[in-house]
């Protein structure tokens, strides 16, 4: 495994840390502020949505610059964020301190997902990927439960100042470890916007919003779902993100391995049992142990998604990769939003805390029709350039016969 790996998986640690370890801190944020719960709530909404506009737009803005030093200013840009949030004397000012950090957040997964993709021999380009989301998911599992902790005990702005010292290593390891590259070829915003003519880019962006969406519409609700309906007490649930993210973290490994070898029937798997999973996490809820087998599956079969969506994005958009990958990475970040959105809407409707993984349900199953239309397109078109070779090929033998 090339050590530059290693780096970008720090960084994506640092990244997931802060990304999540501020659900757990929420409480202790909003009474240091003087503000309500629901209001805390936009440090959540803020960061989701500079995610969103963040990928594209320094995607843009990294055009003219190698993809090595892209890199090394959004950890920049990243430590920044988390160092304003940790001293932040208004709420206002930690708010403008989570936007900051976030704009990082898909623009360095998506230009990181081209870098590791680039590391390794074609056949390896998956695992590579999935290598660089490890640290997304060990965040999950060590970072987020550990920020916790320290935010409870400590206070929550030695959490983010610890993120902070994340970035740091990060950055010096990207500084160190990445090879240097000149500017990416074709590297204009023209190129990078070029690929979304490529209708398959749009489809991998839609199964990425609708399949991880489908995860997001029950673990957003997942504290009242595991207090009211299983009878699990409230620190529990922090147990059972852990094993959420040990979900994550397995599925993600075997995604990116399975993907190398089959990416479609990959997909095709995975949806389809994640869509079985969340209409029957409906029933498991109700009981304790089924609940955490159940939700654990879950976090896997999600991230199990993750390797071969961003792979086909790049290979879709192989001529200008780094915009498309970007986008794809915020793509989740909708998902999350527009699932967490539509969730809340179903328990308003009084259909009660598990009606959310119906609606997943819906969301990944129509992301796994979404992945049936992309797969018969892109044998479709592979059959055409066929013919269209075999028909440049005739007038070439059709003269070598004439002249024999």
């Amino acid at each position: 495994m090339p050590l530059a790996l290693v780096a970008l998986a720090i960084g994506a640690f640092g990244i997931g840390t802060t990304e999540f370890v501020i659900m757990g801190v929420l409480p202790e944020v909003a009474g240091e502020f003087g503000v309500t719960i629901p209001t805390a709530g936009w440090l959540v909404t803020g960061y989701a949505l500079g995610v969103v506009l963040g990928a594209p737009l320094l995607t843009i803005l990294g055009t003219r610059v190698s993809r090595k030093k892209m890199l090394i200013l959004l950890m920049g840009l990243f430590i920044v964020g988390n160092v304003l949030s940790a001293v932040a004397p208004v709420f206002g000012v930690m708010l403008v301190g989570r936007v900051v950090a976030s704009l990082a957040h898909g623009a360095f997964f998506g230009i990181g997902s081209v870098v590791a993709a680039n590391l390794v021999a074609p056949d390896k380009k998956a695992s590579a990927i999935s290598l660089m989301f490890m640290g997304l998911t060990l965040a999950t599992i060590v970072g987020v439960p550990l920020g916790t902790h320290i935010g409870q005990t400590s206070g929550w702005r030695v959490t983010f100042a610890l993120v902070a010292v994340l970035g740091v290593v990060g950055l010096l390891g990207v500084a160190k470890l990445v090879p240097s590259t000149g500017r990416p070829e074709g590297g204009t915003v023209r190129s990078e916007f070029a690929a979304f003519r490529n209708v398959q880019v749009w489809l991998a962006m839609a199964m990425t919003v609708l399949g991880y969406g489908g995860v997001f519409a029950a673990i957003t609700y997942i504290t009242p779902m595991m207090t009211e309906v299983t009878g699990y007490s409230a620190g529990a649930v922090t147990w059972l993100l852990v094993l959420f993210g040990i979900g994550m973290f397995a599925g993600n490994l075997i995604g990116g391995r399975f993907a190398d070898r089959a990416l479609m029937p990959m997909l095709f798997t995975t949806l389809g049992a994640l869509t079985l999973a969340l209409l029957l996490f409906t029933l498991t809820a109700h009981n304790q142990v089924l609940a955490a087998v159940t939700l654990t599956v879950i976090g896997a079969l999600g991230f199990a998604t993750v390797p071969p969506l961003q792979k086909w994005v790049l290979d879709q958009a192989s001529a200008a990769p780094t915009m498309a990958s970007a986008a794809n990475i915020g793509a989740f970040n909708l998902g999350n939003a527009l699932a967490a959105w539509l969730g809340g809407i179903v328990i308003a409707a009084g259909f009660g805390y598990t009606s959310p993984n119906w609606v997943g349900a819906v969301l990944s199953g129509t992301a796994l029709l979404l992945s049936f239309l992309a797969a018969h397109l892109d044998r479709r078109t592979r059959a055409a350039r066929a013919a269209a070779a075999a028909a440049v090929r005739e007038p070439g033998d059709l003269a070598q016969a004439v002249t024999r």
